[in-house]
């Protein structure tokens, strides 16, 4: 019979021994070691959200795993992160066996929300809602020969980014990129670009929320090997036109926030950086970028393949799960109707095209 222990710590407690076997067990079991699950990404989320924690789950004098997470009101759970973080779950030695509702239990959670959770976390597995398709870039084999893929597959797309690339350099001035771009001002300059982007879009701005500013700038400062913050930055005769902020493990580039200067969109410039992006993070040897959940023409016609995320929550009865569901399978469901009906889906995009115009137009 195992004996176990959990215990809930703030992120800022784990030690250096917690720290190195949770980069280990990463590195070990997971076939894509996706930054967002790394102690350096839930470390740097507990400093701005004072409800995060990690459930440290020991077994016969072991420790097993580790399960973070954020703590609300009523006991309402959530991953660590929800609302940005893409990849999602708990981290443990292979053969552990742990039940959801002890780590539920011990975290005094009475529910745990999540919306993408990893394929292989078979402990969750059962409280899924949802599946979704998240696109990603298979670089194993070298830039050449994802270029190789891109001609057959979007042929059209790689010509006509590169005649936009050409005609940038020729109006805007001589092109250069920054893989590592260090410059606390041009990442600002990203930021507002987003800002804008949401707004125009009708879609809520993420750094209108503080903690969201704060979590960018602690991870744009961050260099590990599990987990550092990396600019990318497109300029056209010295001026930022195109940037991207993500988060980059030794084999994996989680792309996160891109965006590119209004002035330049007739020139593509983010696809432009894309295809620099995706060719510098073959040389630094990144097997695999995560274009991350979501519909885009442009995901569909870079990436090479796609993984499996998942959404759902893990319930213990309760009026805090109670209030959870209600609050939340209405409109899970509202948005499932719609997602699998096209004509809907387009009549919602539009409307949140409208709301977004609607803003810009307001004094």
């Amino acid at each position: 019979m195992t004996f176990q222990r959990i215990d809930v710590i703030r992120p800022a407690e784990l030690t250096p021994a917690d720290l190195e076997l949770w980069s280990e067990l990463r590195a070990t079991t997971a076939p894509q070691a996706n930054p967002f699950m790394s102690p350096e990404f839930c470390r740097a989320v507990g400093r701005v959200r004072p409800g995060a924690r990690v459930a440290v789950v020991r077994q016969d004098g072991e420790t097993a795993g580790f399960f973070p997470f954020e703590r609300g009101r009523w006991g309402r759970g959530r991953a660590i992160g929800l609302g940005v973080s893409d990849c999602q779950g708990a981290v443990l030695r292979p053969g552990a066996v742990v039940e959801p509702h002890d780590l539920l239990r011990a975290g005094s959670l009475s529910v745990w929300e999540f919306n993408h959770l990893e394929s292989g976390q078979d402990l969750f597995l059962p409280f899924i809602t949802g599946r979704f398709a998240s696109p990603v870039i298979d670089l194993t084999d070298g830039y050449a020969d994802y270029e190789i893929q891109l001609r057959a597959g979007s042929r059209t797309f790689l010509k006509a980014t590169r005649a936009q690339e050409r005609r940038l350099a020729r109006q805007a001035g001589p092109l250069r990129f920054e893989f590592d771009e260090r410059s606390p001002a041009v990442l600002r300059t990203l930021m507002a670009w987003k800002s804008a982007q949401y707004r125009r879009t009708g879609r809520r701005d993420r750094f209108a929320q503080h903690w969201i500013n704060n979590l960018v700038t602690t991870l744009a400062t961050t260099r590990t090997p599990s987990c550092s913050g990396l600019l990318s930055v497109l300029y056209a005769g010295g001026r930022p036109v195109a940037a991207h902020f993500g988060l980059r493990s030794r084999t994996v580039l989680s792309c996160w926030f891109p965006a590119y200067d209004r002035d330049f969109a007739t020139f593509s410039p983010g696809r432009v950086l894309y295809l620099r992006m995706i060719e510098a993070a073959a040389a630094a040897g990144i097997d695999m970028l995560d274009l991350g959940r979501g519909d885009a023409p442009y995901k569909d016609s870079l990436k090479t393949r796609e993984l499996i995320v998942h959404e759902g929550a893990v319930l213990r009865a309760g009026a805090g799960a109670a209030l959870y569901w209600l609050s939340h399978e209405p409109p899970r469901a509202a948005r499932g109707f719609v997602r699998e009906r096209p004509h809907l889906k387009a009549a919602a995009l539009r409307t949140l095209a409208a709301v977004g115009r609607m803003r810009d137009r307001r004094p």
